[in-house]
């Protein structure tokens, strides 16, 4: 089979194109022929090296999947199948996977990113129990752009932050995959979102997935417009996901009792907290890490209704894999970048 695969960290250019052996099936495992994939930073992450992290070289990244079922050791699973991913694996038998936070499992990870390999292939294997089956009615690039971004933005606001309905939303980054899930989750829930973005175009595209009040988060200073736009309360909830670069500013926006959960650091990992405002102003601080197997099901009846969409921002061919990573760097995009297969 042909995949996309690097040998060594770098930059875009160590990604190469190739022959690769087919996945070998074992008991309890499915085949599926990939039709599209969708980029996501851990793949950037992955392919630049983290410290304290090795990985198996070759690599093939690739978290969010979609496609057929080609073979399948499960008799109720049968070939042809249209399917999207659920991206995170863990073992099925331990005392979280088996009270149904499998995310929290100690052998949790992420399609495509240690030593299972990803989506950037004709072929991926996953457990049976992560295939999530689709609908006719929904394409492939749509159905790969869904998993990651919609379950980790579904986990931060319904499970992490307990969003109610009529509290105020702040979510960072609009145009990215988290963000735009995050505008379209909260406001489905009857949450007030405010959206930062980086250009009249973006926040206007904020606009029109449901944020009610949008902000520059280049020409304005985030928290003293949430107050403004709050009459000086502050938001219920705050989705951040960028790290260092707006990470003061989201703790100053956040109400009394207001509640951040925070699942990425894009920017960096390096941030402070005044303790003195933590007690004082009785704030909570969460971290989310993707979500669980439940969610991804729950969330997914809302893709299958037309009630969420996934935005896509381009498709690339499998074999331009470095050029879409290229435009995921450069920010420039709103949604999803996917590869089709």
């Amino acid at each position: 089979m042909k995949a996309v695969r690097f040998h060594a960290h770098g930059g875009p250019e160590v990604l190469r194109f190739e022959d690769a052996p087919e996945p070998q099936l074992v008991s309890g495992e499915v085949l599926v022929r990939v039709r599209a994939c969708a980029l996501n930073h851990l793949d950037l992450w992955a392919r630049r090296g983290l410290a304290r992290v090795t990985f198996p070289m070759p690599h093939t990244s690739g978290s969010d999947v979609a496609g057929e079922v080609v073979a399948s050791s499960a008799p109720d699973v049968e070939a042809g199948r249209r399917v999207m991913l659920q991206p995170g694996l863990s073992c099925g038998r331990c005392a979280s996977c088996l009270s149904g936070v499998d995310n929290d499992c100690l052998q949790y990870q992420a399609l495509g990113y240690l030593d299972h390999p990803g989506g950037y292939a004709e072929l991926v294997k996953v457990p049976v129990q992560n295939i999530v089956p689709i609908p006719d009615h929904i394409d492939f690039v749509q159905a790969a752009a869904f998993p990651l971004s919609f379950l980790t933005a579904w986990h931060m606001l319904m499970t992490r932050a307990g969003l109610r309905r009529g509290e105020d939303v702040l979510v960072l980054a609009a145009g990215s995959g988290v963000g735009q899930a995050a505008i379209q989750i909260a406001s489905m829930h009857g949450a007030r979102v405010l959206a930062t973005a980086g250009s009249d175009a973006k926040l206007e595209r904020a606009r029109s997935l449901g944020a009610s009040e949008v902000i520059d988060h280049y020409k304005q200073d985030i928290a003293k417009e949430v107050l403004r736009l709050t009459g000086g309360r502050g938001a219920d909830v705050v989705i951040e996901h960028v790290g260092e670069a707006t990470w003061a500013r989201s703790l100053r926006a956040l109400a009394r009792g207001g509640r951040l959960v925070t699942c990425g650091a894009t920017t960096g990992a390096a941030a402070s907290v005044d303790l003195r405002a933590l007690f004082g102003k009785r704030l909570t601080i969460a971290g989310s890490y993707m979500g669980t197997k439940g969610e991804l099901l729950r969330a997914a009846r809302f893709l299958f209704s037309g009630q969420l969409k996934p935005v896509i921002d381009r498709t690339f061919p499998l074999a331009d894999a470095a050029a879409a990573q290229r435009r995921l760097e450069g920010s420039g995009q709103f949604g999803k970048i996917v590869l089709e297969v």
